[in-house]
């Protein structure tokens, strides 16, 4: 598999720097770079490894150009022109339709045109599976779900029935989609389940990662909307609504029936309470705990940032001495006459 650098300015937009007939057979990093594969540059800092590379071509933006030692292709984001051509040689997304002789497929199932269904596999009556749809090895497809064209399940994925994935979904091994939402209620007894009576509807071109977790709504749905990009091993509570093009990182919680608008940023292991809503735009860095609504766009974080035990553990001791500083500062607002701001609220914080 070989493209040359004219066809690949062709196709994605870009401007050859160099040589057009120049071919490419893979990618690679900048440094040190591999003879006849592409590599790129997007951050300033590794601008100097341009002069050394051995590669056989780098993607730059227009600023570096004048620095490029060999060929090139010109873009205005390196990176997003490096990722498209490296769509082009990813081996991994390639397979033959067929449906192996272990898998077990329902008779009322619908399976569309130049599916893949590997072995073990299970689709349960009723399910539809779209047009060049993947269903890896173990998977599980309930009664009634619907794949829209070009899912991508890659191994020992679970969706529950009733589940609905639209284009191009990409789902990432042991994932479950549609189990059942916490719901529960203390009764004389001890706890009595809530039925999750909801599904989980997710749009085009969402990723879910390894281990991710979308529990169904317990009435209403849950929804993930286009575009959505989930890292593993994510836990998505019932009835939350995760808006367009948003991404989350790793290990991150969001409690049931929270929204998170449109293209939020959100870190790894970050906690969030439930019934509560993120309006769009926002960042919330890694490991915050969002208790309250965050209604205006913009950056949030929470907790310390890691130092030398020393440090960390001398900012441990000052927050810990908070309650009695503020009980001194009242005390002293009192004999001086001074109302403090504080006056008259419970003393109870809302979380």
């Amino acid at each position: 598999m070989s493209y040359s650098l004219g066809e690949l300015a062709q196709r994605f937009g870009l401007e050859v720097a160099g040589d057009p007939a120049a071919l490419i057979t893979g990618v690679c990093t900048l440094a040190p770079g591999e003879p006849g594969r592409i590599g790129f540059l997007a951050n300033p800092r590794y601008r100097s490894a341009l002069a050394q590379t051995r590669a056989g071509a780098v993607v730059v933006g227009r600023r570096d150009v004048a620095d490029l030692a060999g060929n090139g292709l010109v873009a205005k984001d390196p990176y997003r022109a490096f990722a498209q051509i490296a769509r082009l040689f990813d081996v991994n997304r390639d397979f033959v339709p067929g449906v192996h002789p272990t898998a077990v497929v329902a008779a009322d199932a619908v399976i569309g045109q130049g599916v893949h269904i590997a072995a073990q596999a299970v689709i349960e009556s009723g399910a539809q599976i779209g047009d060049g749809s993947y269903i890896g090895p173990a998977c599980i497809v309930g009664v009634g779900a619907v794949l829209g064209a070009g899912a991508r399940l890659e191994a020992r994925v679970y969706i529950h029935r009733g589940v609905h994935l639209g284009l191009r979904c990409q789902i990432q091994p042991g994932a479950v989609i549609g189990s059942r939402g916490f719901g529960n209620v203390m009764g004389p007894a001890g706890w009595e389940e809530v039925p999750q009576l909801g599904s989980v509807l997710i749009g085009d071109d969402v990723e879910i990662g390894a281990n991710t977790t979308i529990d169904r709504g317990a009435i209403d749905d849950t929804l993930i909307a286009n575009g959505v990009r989930l890292d593993n091993l994510i836990m998505i509570a019932h009835n939350c609504r995760i808006g367009e093009h948003t991404a989350i990182a790793a290990c991150t919680g969001i409690a049931g029936s929270t929204t998170v608008g449109a293209r939020c940023m959100i870190g790894g292991a970050v906690g969030i309470n439930g019934h509560i809503e993120i309006a769009d735009d926002v960042v919330i860095l890694g490991r915050a705990m969002v208790t309250t609504s965050l209604l205006e766009k913009g950056v949030y974080g929470s907790g310390l940032p890691i130092a030398p035990a020393r440090e960390w553990r001398k900012s441990v001791a000052r927050v810990r001495r908070l309650g009695k500083l503020e009980e001194r500062v009242r005390s002293v607002e009192q004999k001086i006459g001074i109302k403090g701001q504080d006056d008259g609220d419970d003393g109870q914080d809302q979380l």
